[in-house]
């Protein structure tokens, strides 16, 4: 059995309403709608066939909602999103075991309320943020309330990479070329938000809490030598007060902390990635995911080479088991 804990879906619905309210230059007409499977149910059951066993846990693709719609309006598309996900879990319960609602998180205070109806009525398995809210860092006091209720509900959040290719390499120039802004961008914002997090104290208010990061923490695992030794001198090349302070407000080394994050295996079958995040994390640590239906074949090559790494880890089959399904089993409450 391998449940897919981070693929993406544009519920058609939500879709039509996403392209009638999107800003131009988001390059949704030429991106997604390259990719039918987003929102093609049926091209996705022809992918997800390939594989007996194979079921997905759906988490909603970029954009993320606050970059497309202002405060007053994201509450409702984020319902749209949560009713309409919702609802083919309910439909197809033995292809989608569970969903993961997304946010406004432009706005705080619905963020919060529809992060009850969704989990309260619509029986969603967590939350999804991104790694920053149109800029703003997630240590920031107004996102401490999420944080804290998904704790005390004892639900994972998953944190997906958010980067726009306006997010300029260098000063002076208008965007991003080459796509860097994807390839090297999300993985250092999804290190940068952990980092964030970690020194905000997120883990010593809830150290229960559990934050599945996408692409196996991104960064982290190959930086940990540097993270280890170079973090435990915060404060000593610099005068900045904060960064001297920031080591007597944590109870741990920065790195233990950086261990509790949870990691997802959508590394598109690089598997010296994979062995990295695998020995950082722990197999306990680690759910199987693909990121389908980016990739070729509709994300049927993700899922392949995905599976085809795990396969052939040098690991106990318990651990492998771990991270194919039980993992998520546990933590999602399946």
């Amino acid at each position: 059995m391998k449940i897919d804990v981070f693929p993406h879906i544009l519920p058609r619905r939500y879709f039509e309403c996403l392209l009638a309210v999107a800003p131009l230059g988001l390059a949704l007409q030429k991106r997604m709608s390259g990719i039918p499977v987003l929102v093609d149910l049926d091209l996705r059951f022809t992918m997800m066939d390939r594989w007996e066993g194979y079921v997905q846990v759906l988490t909603l693709a970029n954009p993320p909602i606050e970059v497309v719609a202002p405060p007053a309006a994201s509450p409702d598309l984020a319902r749209i999103a949560n009713d309409e996900m919702a609802a083919i879990v309910e439909r197809h319960p033995h292809r989608f075991p569970a969903f993961v609602a997304s946010l406004p998180m432009n706005n705080p205070d619905a963020a919060l309320a529809e992060l009850e109806r969704a989990i309260d009525h619509l029986g969603a398995t967590g939350v999804q943020i991104f790694t920053n809210v149109n800029g703003r860092p997630l240590d920031r006091p107004e996102y401490e309330p999420i944080f804290a209720r998904m704790a005390d509900r004892g639900l994972p959040i998953w944190m997906h990479p958010a980067r726009p290719a306006t997010f300029a390499d260098y000063a002076g120039e208008p965007r991003s070329k080459y796509d860097l802004w994807w390839a090297f961008g999300w993985p250092y914002e999804t290190s940068v938000a952990m980092g964030r997090l970690v020194f905000s104290g997120l883990f010593d208010r809830h150290p229960g809490l559990v934050i599945i990061t996408h692409h196996l923490g991104a960064m982290i695992p190959f930086c940990e030598g540097r993270i280890g030794g170079g973090l435990d001198q915060l404060g000593a090349r610099s005068d900045d007060p904060d960064d001297g302070g920031a080591l007597g407000r944590l109870a741990r080394r920065p790195l233990d902390y950086f261990r509790m994050f949870y990691g997802d295996t959508a590394l598109f079958g690089a598997w010296h990635a994979m062995e990295s995040g695998l020995a950082f994390f722990g197999a306990d640590h680690v759910l199987f995911a693909s990121d389908a239906p980016f990739g070729a074949e509709g994300g049927a090559s993700y899922v392949r080479e995905t599976m085809k790494v795990i396969a052939a880890l040098d690991i106990p089959d318990a651990d492998k088991e771990k991270i194919c399904y039980r993992n998520a089993q546990a933590l999602f409450k399946l």
